[in-house]
């Protein structure tokens, strides 16, 4: 066995031990195992007094393993997903710092860093305004706006995929929070430069604004936000984004009792080679206990050109070429052991894409892919 899968099976056995561990306390206590495994992440803590109010670790560690199948191929694999660390420390004023690395922990051990995620500063004064400085998250659409953490499915949608900027974390400055616990907002301007620590601005800049609505109280639903990003991308050659001038997305997260349904509908304006691409993604969802949550998802992409639309992250390990439609149909099963800190997700999905230029886009495949998510 090698060194990478010795030490893969040994941390699925530390974290099965932890499970176990946390679910027999949890019914024995209150508190569960997980509740003080967890709480070892804060270093100190002291609200009341001092400059410095509190300092805990950050991070999260994701595994996973895929088989998928195809018309053009096979492709089976496992790997770590993601591992970021850090720390996060509370200040007097309401001022916040966070810096976090992240980690390819399939490569030797000395080049195991690639680069910095959240290194910021910010102002939180309470939960509805929320001001960063430096580099940050830039979230928009569906999948795009949720942290990787709290995802339902193990990979983002295609369609996020395909419009969001893969990279997320960008330096700028942001601000983001709540009107009367109904309105949403962010507004956010950021180098599109690829630098992997801050950025150098010899890109250009995009702009990020969003505003949501929660219609909970109005239908009688626990959750009903409806949301629109509006993203500008100034075009440059250099940027580190997807090729889009303009991304709109309007996204809706529609819950009830033990039932879900969150949408995306989508589109962006390409420039350079990239033709406009538009797409749809439907997710409903049902949690049969707090342990079980079953997951479906439907995912459409048109472009309007030759070679608009990429695959997704394991159908395009088989077939690396580029279509203009795709679909794709995706089941999962997610169980918490201790909410999204602590969850095993395994999905079974299928998708097609047809390539009009005929040059290596046409895929029509199958894949199940399965994997550990931990964070603190």
């Amino acid at each position: 066995m090698s060194p990478s899968l010795d030490f893969r099976a040994g941390f699925i056995r530390s974290t099965a031990a932890v499970m176990m561990a946390g679910a027999g306390c949890a019914l024995a206590e209150e508190e569960s195992g997980y509740d003080r495994f967890w709480h070892h992440a804060t270093l100190y803590e002291n609200a009341d007094e001092g400059l410095v109010r509190s300092v805990a670790l950050s991070g999260r560690l994701q595994a996973e393993g895929a088989y998928f199948d195809a018309d053009q191929g096979d492709f089976d694999d496992s790997s770590w997903r993601r591992f970021r660390f850090g720390f996060k420390a509370g200040f007097a004023g309401d001022w916040v710092a966070q810096l976090e690395g992240d980690f390819d922990l399939n490569e030797s051990f000395g080049d195991w860093y690639t680069r910095l995620t959240d290194a910021y500063v910010g102002w939180q004064p309470d939960e509805s305004r929320d001001l960063r400085i430096l580099k940050h998250s830039a979230g928009f659409t569906l999948d795009g706006a949720t942290s990787s953490k709290k995802l339902l499915t193990l990979q983002r949608n295609n369609l996020t995929n395909n419009l969001w900027f893969t990279a997320e974390y960008f330096t700028g400055i942001s601000l983001a929070g709540t009107v009367d616990k109904r309105w949403s907002y962010k507004a956010g301007l950021f180098s599109t430069d690829g630098d992997e620590e801050f950025s150098s601005f010899d890109a250009s800049y995009f702009t990020l604004t969003s505003l949501g609505y929660d219609w909970a109280q109005d239908t009688g639903m626990d959750k009903a936000v409806v949301r629109i990003d509006y993203v500008h991308n100034d075009k440059d050659s250099d940027n580190n984004t997807r090729d889009f001038s303009n991304v709109v997305s309007l996204t809706s997260q529609w819950e009830k009792g033990s039932w879900g349904l969150w949408t995306d509908l989508s589109a962006g304006d390409g420039y350079f080679e990239q033709s406009d691409v538009w797409g749809i993604s439907l997710m409903p969802f049902y949690n049969s206990s707090e342990l079980i949550q079953w997951v479906a998802r439907y995912t459409y992409i048109e472009s309007d050109g030759h070679n608009g639309v990429r695959l997704g992250r394991y159908h395009g390990e088989v077939t690396v070429g580029r279509g203009d439609e795709y679909q794709e149909i995706y089941g999962g099963l997610n169980v918490f052991f201790y909410g999204h800190k602590l969850k095993w997700q395994t999905g079974l999905e299928y998708a097609t894409m047809d390539d009009t230029a005929g040059d290596g886009g046409k895929h029509d495949g199958w894949g199940i892919s399965t994997g550990l998510r931990i964070y603190w």
